[in-house]
């Protein structure tokens, strides 16, 4: 959450300083063109970091371990106590929403078989690779709050994913990590921590995978929520008909490979994720390596103009 106080003032006016205070949303529309701008030069410099709240992402919660579906996939109905008909603070009921465990699939899901004759690839572990980086990098970069802006998740999701964006199809775990990671280390998103911050987000996938398929399910519903969303917001949004067709198709398409992922991961073995697991935390350990073996990116450039990196921050 943003606070908007003492160090925000330099950067919103008074007005919507005062709708802040009085518990008001902010929406970037809400800005004026030199108040966009200096928010996102902020944003970009890391100014913005102190005044955000850190967000626990929901697989780091402990609850996250014991995520029960049921045998067709579907959600187990949840008992509703006396506290969810409670009202409350909006602020904190906003942050318990982006701290759950995502809910599972709404309704069963349909067996490969059913969607496709054809046998399922073999690099779909490696696709999910590059899918979870994606949803991981999105949640991250919004805080967790990926609702306050669907259509600007959505299209960051799709610049990340290049399976989903781009329809790209890497053979390798260290095929779709490494575009990954070049991504986040572009001029586009250095200013979310570089190569560090890949790095960690490795780690998320880790996490993930460990926690095992039902955990797997959750994420790529909750991804495909957001596709949808974003699907949703583009629908209204005022702009050029080709511009407006030629997203909506990638969006749709997103969507459409998010279900298929989803069904295929809810019929993979008990065994399959933590060898998967054991199989990224083996490609992170060797871009740490690689990181380390060229010391600080910059400074062994500088010792050695000729040295090659496999990755570096632009």
């Amino acid at each position: 959450m943003l606070n908007i106080f003492c160090p925000a003032e330099s950067m919103l006016s008074e007005e919507l300083i005062q709708k802040a205070i009085s518990g008001d949303e902010i929406k970037l529309e809400d800005l004026s063109d030199d108040e966009i701008k200096r928010f996102r030069q902020a944003l970009a410099s890391g100014e913005l970091s102190k005044m955000i709240e850190p967000w626990t992402p929901w697989w780091k919660n402990p609850s996250a371990k014991s995520i029960s579906l049921s045998h067709d996939g579907s959600q187990l109905i949840r008992q509703i106590s006396t506290d969810d008909t409670t009202l409350s603070d909006p602020m904190t009921a906003s942050e318990s929403i982006i701290n759950e465990i995502p809910e599972g699939p709404e309704y069963p899901l349909p067996s490969l078989k059913q969607l496709t004759r054809a046998e399922p690839s073999p690099l779909l572990t490696v696709h999910l690779v590059d899918i979870l980086y994606s949803y991981c990098f999105t949640l991250r970069l919004y805080n967790g709050d990926w609702q306050s802006d669907p259509l600007g998740a959505s299209t960051v999701a799709l610049s990340m994913s290049k399976v989903m964006g781009d329809g790209a199809k890497p053979e390798t775990v260290s095929e779709a990590l490494t575009t990954c990671i070049e991504e986040t280390c572009s001029p586009a998103y250095r200013h979310t921590g570089g190569f560090r911050f890949a790095i960690g987000l490795v780690d998320d996938i880790v996490t993930i995978l460990s926690l095992g398929g039902n955990a797997v399910v959750c994420a790529l519903c909750d991804f495909h929520r957001l596709i949808q969303a974003g699907e949703s917001i583009l629908k209204e949004d005022k702009v050029g008909e080709t511009e407006k067709a030629r997203s909506f198709k990638k969006l749709h398409a997103a969507g459409r490979k998010l279900f298929f992922m989803t069904c295929w991961a809810h019929e993979q073995p008990t065994e399959a994720w933590p060898s998967l697991a054991r199989i990224v935390e083996v490609q992170k350990a060797a871009f740490e390596e690689l990181d380390s073996g060229s010391g600080l990116r910059k400074a062994g450039r500088k010792n050695n103009p000729q040295s090659k990196v496999l990755i570096e921050e632009v």
